[in-house]
């Protein structure tokens, strides 16, 4: 093991907190998490469209209640047609392993859409407890 005299940590300097500031806020303007997607529909809060861009098939096995399906990889001026550019659109996929749900909140935000990504998908959805939709919703896997 090397013995450093200088920190890993402070080897490159923090930015200043305004900065910070205003980077955490931008990174909370695209992204949200299991837990505020949860809150929100529990009370009614939901003025969001939820998509799951998982593949036809996973969704059908298990998805979020009140989720709609729409892949990532079909996402086009053709299939969110009927979407409100006015609405937030709210988006996941499998896990926090997956980038499924980034391809689909750029794709859709390349449209013109307010997007957000649901850090964690249908993995800590459902490992929060959270009610699920789908042909086996206990049997089907927990990431793709």
């Amino acid at each position: 093991m090397t013995n450093r005299s200088y920190s890993l940590v402070l080897e490159t300097p923090a930015a200043s907190p305004e900065v910070t500031h205003r980077h955490y806020l931008n990174k909370l303007s695209v992204e949200t998490d299991v837990a505020d997607v949860y809150y929100d529909m529990k009370h009614g809060l939901n003025d969001f469209l939820l998509i799951d861009v998982r593949s036809e098939k996973a969704y059908a096995e298990c998805h979020v209640a009140g989720a709609i399906n729409l892949p990532s990889n079909q996402i086009s001026a053709e299939t969110t047609a009927s979407f409100s550019k006015d609405q937030l659109i709210v988006v996941y996929c499998w896990s926090p392993a997956c980038n499924g749900g980034t391809k689909g909140a750029a794709r859709l935000s390349g449209l013109g859409f307010k997007v957000k990504e649901m850090l964690g998908g249908i993995e800590y959805w459902r490992k929060e407890g959270n009610e699920v939709e789908g042909t086996h919703v206990e049997t089907a896997p927990m990431v793709g």
